[in-house]
């Protein structure tokens, strides 16, 4: 059992480290950029239909949004 762990350790350190192509930090600063700025559209998306279709999470709330306004 000890030995099968062994080997399974052994065996990972080695294809992290001589197998697997890592980013260089330019393609990872990029692809950071890519991720933000993915993140904050779709956060306006749906922020954007929140408050177009008023969806604020009690019937109660004073905001309904913009059909608040039409209805």
């Amino acid at each position: 059992m000890l030995q099968k762990i062994r080997t399974y350790v052994i065996d990972t350190y080695e294809e992290l480290v001589e197998r697997v192509t890592w980013p260089t930090w330019k393609e990872l600063q990029n692809n950071t950029i890519i991720v933000v700025v993915s993140i904050v559209l779709f956060s306006l998306v749906v922020f954007a239909m929140d408050f177009t279709f008023g969806i604020t999470g009690s019937k109660d709330d004073f905001w309904r949004g913009l059909l608040g306004f039409i209805y």
